[in-house]
């Protein structure tokens, strides 16, 4: 009889990617989005999210996903102009992926973007906080939090 463990969390999706989100965290253990019911992946059980709804705002979710360490990954082409939303990254010290490319805008665009960048997205859990990194699906870099 195999034994279902507890899933470690990772990865959150952000409200504007909940196509992505849905197909991601069907995957994959290791991913929740706002309003996630949890569920069993590969014998992993990952619980509900602790961010119930997608109307919850920045102000409130941005601190809670910081603080365990969770990676976001958002969708925002205009992310570099967004002074509040970077500020709330430096402030509480998050780590953050923005799909910034024109195509992003569906849900399988996204997912495209997300896969050819999935290995750089990864690495980004090993860096110390905070950041904001612009994603395409050829190019990641990072925008200056200052």
């Amino acid at each position: 009889m195999s034994r279902i463990k507890p899933a470690e969390v990772r990865f959150y999706i952000d409200a504007d990617l909940l196509g992505l989100a849905r197909v991601l965290a069907g995957l994959r253990s290791d991913v929740t989005y706002p309003g996630d019911p949890g569920t069993v992946i590969h014998k992993r059980q990952r619980p509900p999210c602790l961010i119930a709804s997608p109307a919850v705002k920045d102000s409130e979710w941005i601190p809670q996903v910081a603080s365990r360490g969770w990676l976001i990954i958002t969708r925002d082409r205009h992310i570099q102009e967004h002074r509040l939303e970077i500020a709330a990254v430096r402030e509480h010290r998050a780590r953050m992926v923005a799909l910034t490319a024109a195509d992003a805008g569906s849900v399988f665009g996204q997912l495209e973007v997300v896969m050819n960048r999935w290995r750089d997205i990864e690495r980004c859990l090993a860096e110390p906080p905070p950041f904001i990194y612009a994603a395409t699906r050829t190019t990641m870099r990072q925008i200056p939090l200052t």
